[in-house]
């Protein structure tokens, strides 16, 4: 299949938009940012999300430790400097006199309410579920500003976990269901949220930290990349911050940089004919990667061949890329099917909408390329409420054999953000049940150094070659686009969160 026309056939039509979306620009110190998915809930523990993360991570609830995505290396947030008091266990000294948004104190009982209930399994919490998954804690509590977490098995970089659980108040948030107005401790509070509408943020005037520029967020929701960064054209917004390649045409207002994330299709390798290997081996075959690039996905993007960057350590440079090779694919297919692996049945690849610009395009694209070589393949595309049910466990009930569109986040730098959620039994995220990839992550996840970096290797080449669990596709390249009238330059970060407090205005 050729896609190198493709870029040219994507709508560029502009649609009339309601005069209320100006009236943000109209006071000098508010900001309007559009976001491609529609925010269908507002809770911190969802954040690991990045519709919920842009929204709500540490500009409403605040982690314990700040992660420098600019220069790297930890920072103090909630807590001021923490410290090893044993292999198992961490202390962390909190800040003191910060105050949530309804006056209340800020302290440790709130950080232990935090972690239980992110470990909550009737939430189903996607920070929980996905970063701390496996993991074991106790508490102490010495005092109202001092918290000793131990964990079970030993968590060596437990610090850097703390970067991305949003902490949230014990008093004020429901132990058992989400909030639908979040109370937190950051420099803006929680405003106003019309359901598939808008949300709003206004700044905290009793912030314990730096006043920020910004004085109130509104954020708006538009799927067409076209439709959001014309918006910003018109003064209508100031921040899209995920826009197509086709529509990054301005250097003036946009912005291209290597980010953290790597898309793919996970493979549900229980479900026949996806748990025969042939058949997965067949798949990656399937597809031509490299003509994808510059049309469907930007040009700068690089094919992957694990979920994780090559910046993280553990990173298997080893691993080959998969060849683009139908003829050969049509050969794994016809040996499957010759031993009665059920290759006519329908293998659903389930689409999530908006997930990253041309996600659609991308699928259907994927779609063609699978059934050139046999299979029986059909695309389903979902918003994120829906689609979140087939991606994170419990899954959708008889749902039979699917690929379900994946872009994973890991710009903290340690597979720890992704082999448990991605590759173990009890993984939110996971369709392997495999004793020796339990064993290897439990094991690398307690090791430190050349070790830690050894078994994560280890672990990679097992999942990608000896298992195949993915058709991994590429590590992205994201371009945002900022108004002029601000002093805003994208980093890493904005995959997964975008701090008003940096934005200022020119």
């Amino acid at each position: 299949m050729k896609l190198h026309l493709l870029a040219a056939c994507f709508s560029t039509m502009v649609l009339a938009l309601s005069g209320g979306t100006a009236q943000a620009q109209d006071a000098k110190s508010n900001v309007t940012v559009v976001l491609a998915e529609t925010v269908d809930v507002v809770e911190p523990c969802m954040a690991a999300r990045q519709d919920v993360g842009r929204v709500i991570s540490e500009n409403v609830n605040e982690m314990l430790v700040e992660f420098d995505y600019v220069n790297g290396g930890l920072k103090p947030r909630l807590a001021t400097e923490w410290s090893k008091i044993d292999d198992d266990t961490w202390e962390f000294k909190l800040r003191p006199n910060v105050k949530w948004h309804d006056g209340k104190p800020f302290t440790a009982k709130d950080v232990q309410f935090t972690i239980e209930r992110n470990k909550n399994k009737k939430l189903s919490c996607e920070t929980g579920g996905k970063y701390f998954g496996g993991m074991e804690f106790s508490f102490e509590t010495p005092d109202a500003n001092t918290i000793r977490i131990t964990t079970k098995p030993a968590q060596p970089i437990l610090p850097l976990l703390m970067t991305v659980m949003s902490v949230e108040s014990a008093e004020a948030t429901p132990a058992d269901e989400f909030t639908r107005k979040p109370i937190g401790t950051g420099p803006y509070t929680f405003d106003k949220w019309e359901i598939g509408q808008s949300i709003v943020l206004k700044r905290n005037p009793e912030y314990w930290g730096e006043k920020p520029q910004v004085e109130q967020a509104t954020y708006l929701f538009r799927s067409d990349s076209a439709v959001a960064a014309a918006m910003v054209d018109a003064g209508e917004a100031d921040i899209v911050p995920a826009v197509s390649v086709q529509d990054a045409t301005n250097k003036e207002t946009d912005f291209a940089y290597p980010n953290s994330e790597t898309t793919s299709l996970r493979i549900d390798t229980r479900a026949a004919p996806l748990n025969d290997r042939r058949i997965r081996e067949a798949m990656n075959l399937a597809i031509d990667r490299q003509a994808m690039l510059g049309t469907l996905f930007p040009e700068q993007a690089k094919i992957a061949t694990q979920l994780v960057v090559p910046t993280t350590i553990g990173y298997n440079a080893d691993i080959p890329a998969w060849p683009y090779d139908p003829e050969k694919a049509k050969e794994l297919v016809a040996a499957a099917k010759a031993d009665g692996v059920p290759i006519d049945r329908e293998i659903r690849i389930i689409g999530r909408n908006g997930q990253y610009p041309n996600a659609t395009e991308a699928m259907e694209a994927m779609m063609a390329m699978l059934q050139e070589v046999g299979l029986n393949v059909k695309l389903d595309m979902y918003d994120v409420s829906v689609w979140n049910g087939y991606f994170v466990a419990p899954f959708v009930a008889d749902s039979g054999p699917t690929l379900t569109q994946s872009q994973h986040d890991n710009a903290t730098g340690d597979p720890v953000f992704t082999a448990f959620v991605k590759y173990a039994t009890d993984g939110s995220h996971s369709m392997v049940r495999d004793p020796a990839v339990d064993a290897l992550i439990a094991k690398a996840t307690s090791a430190t150094g050349d070790e830690r970096t050894k078994l994560w290797k280890e672990l990679f080449a097992k999942v990608n070659t000896e298992i195949i669990a993915d058709i991994p596709m590429f590590h992205m390249v994201g371009f945002t686009r900022v108004s002029p009238r601000l002093d805003f330059k994208p980093t890493i970060a904005t995959n997964s969160e975008l701090q008003l407090s940096q934005i200022r205005f020119k």
